[in-house]
């Protein structure tokens, strides 16, 4: 596979595992932690979470920014690997439950949230903008996509077990203190605290407090106030097992730093040859120009994606059967609606060779669409995985009636397959775009902007992040069913309008 591919590659890829797994356990958890911590209503915690994660793509603008104007891409790589480790371990800190001092404590999680933003804005983008310069050698310019979609397969390696771990994690700590892991119960022990939860709810949290004790509750109020202490308890130690794996990237970081190149060099190498290879200012124009309008695009992707985190992990909290996934290791059981992160990677890491050996076929038919079409295609990937949401949903109770039920009973959840098929689907949509994405933009962007256009492109991320909120809304206020298919209809109206810049886009990347 890394035949004939730089060497410095895999060293690059196997220093953004680490990032990888605490993105995917924030991405499994933090959700969920703050509606369980904070007694968040699922609207407020998305706001927190899309702020969250547009400023960990927004960020990237600043890390590229500092990178080139101090060409120490290397240092400020170092740098965001130790804030992100700083950030986790904020957060990993246990704090009582319910909070004695809502304000401070939510305060305290922001900034640790903030933290772990900024060291991956200084870290993402300029270890991509390396990856891209890796390719501007003549000998491996024509591998430069796959390149791109090896560096995502195996940073994804990682992402692949963080939410079992944090799972696992969380549900040892809650079973070593003589309780049971139940989707339902931190939101209702929330309501009895508050003192918001209706009879029917009453009547479900008498019934699930007995269950997962494993005997006769007498004391509710006493009951929900430990169950909330221990089941946070274990959410903070799930974070803590993100420094563990930053640790671990750190060290292979600066085992291969010296096997990645160095842009200083290049841009140095850059200055004495300028006379030969300097670009028109309408080139750069023309470059980003389709660079921007690319960015533009893939917002509404990234919008549509991203709901994995907040609407897709409520959705697997609240409507889909639990049961029929429980991995019991005596100790723990890998059992919640965060497990289903897991797929996402798990089918990146499947299917990577998969798609790189059609894409390898096509091109040696003289046959394989260009990175614009490649995109436009996976627009229309995305809008079938919510088609399919939108068909499995038909029929559900909208949120608000569930919430007064207290919940769902197993019979009336649907069956995990139907996410684990959306992903699936979600996820070939995504080898289409990110992958894709970054190498169209290592291509494209001019030499002495190469970092600041991977900024750009984690920019638009940001704004698609930034959206979320929108979804989590949706969820809340209309039947769930209808929520998919909004996302339906931003995928393929994303795909129109890439397939009506292909011609254009096609001629600038020549």
């Amino acid at each position: 596979m890394f035949k004939n591919h730089p060497k410095g590659l895999i060293g690059a890829a196997l220093s953004n595992m680490g990032e990888r797994f605490g993105f995917y356990i924030m991405m499994a958890i933090l959700a969920l932690f703050l509606v369980s911590k904070f007694g968040l209503e699922k609207t407020e915690a998305t706001t927190i979470y899309a702020t969250f994660y547009a400023l960990i793509y927004l960020l990237a603008l600043a890390g590229g920014y500092i990178a080139d104007k101090t060409k120490k891409y290397k240092g400020t790589i170092f740098a965001g690997l130790m804030l992100m480790t700083l950030g986790y371990a904020m957060i990993a800190i246990p704090t009582p439950t319910p909070v004695p001092n809502f304000a401070l404590y939510l305060t305290l999680t922001c900034i640790g949230l903030f933290v772990i933003a900024f060291g991956n804005g200084l870290f993402k983008g300029n270890l991509q903008a390396v990856v891209g310069q890796m390719y501007d050698d003549p000998r491996y310019s024509d591998k430069r996509d796959t390149g791109f979609q090896i560096f995502y397969m195996f940073i994804n390696v990682g992402a692949l077990f963080a939410p079992m771990i944090a799972t696992g994690i969380r549900n040892g700590w809650v079973q070593s203190h003589g309780f049971e892991y139940d989707p339902d119960l931190p939101a209702l022990c929330h309501k009895l605290i508050n003192g918001t939860i209706t009879p029917e709810a009453m009547e479900t949290f008498k019934r699930i407090a007995g269950e997962v004790s494993g005997g006769t509750v007498t004391d509710f109020s006493a009951f929900a106030n430990e169950y909330l202490n221990i089941f946070n308890t274990g959410f903070h130690y799930a974070f803590a097992a993100a420094i563990v794996a930053m640790l671990i990237s750190i060290a292979i970081y600066i085992a291969n730093k010296k096997k990645l190149p160095d842009p200083s060099k290049k841009a140095a190498a850059t200055a004495e040859a300028k006379a030969e290879i300097q670009m028109s200012s309408t080139e750069i124009r023309q470059r980003i120009y389709a660079l921007f309008a690319v960015f533009a695009v893939v917002i509404f992707f990234w919008f549509s994606f991203h709901q994995n985190g907040v609407t897709l992990t409520f959705f697997a909290n609240d409507y889909t059967d639990l049961s029929m996934i429980d991995i019991n290791l005596g100790f723990t059981r890998i059992k919640g609606a965060e497990i289903f992160q897991s797929f996402n990677p798990f089918f990146v890491v499947f299917l990577t060779p998969i798609i790189i050996g059609i894409f390898g076929w096509l091109r040696s038919k003289g046959i394989e669409p260009s990175t614009p079409k490649k995109i436009a295609i996976g627009m229309g990937i995305a809008a079938l995985a919510f088609v399919i949401m939108s068909i499995g949903s038909i029929g559900l109770p909208t949120s608000a009636e569930r919430e007064a039920l207290g919940g769902l009973t197993n019979a009336q959840r649907v069956t995990p397959f139907l996410l684990i098929g959306t992903y699936l689907i979600l996820t070939i949509a995504e080898l289409f775009i990110s992958p894709l994405g970054l190498s169209f933009v290592s291509k494209v962007a001019p030499p002495h902007l190469q970092a600041v256009m991977q900024g750009c492109w984690l920019g638009a991320t940001a704004l698609g992040n930034q959206l979320l909120i929108i979804g989590t809304i949706m969820y809340e206020n209309i039947p769930i069913w209808a929520t998919w298919a909004v996302f339906v209809v931003a995928c393929i109206i994303s795909m129109f309008t890439m397939l009506a810049m292909v011609k254009w886009l096609e001629r600038v990347a020549k």
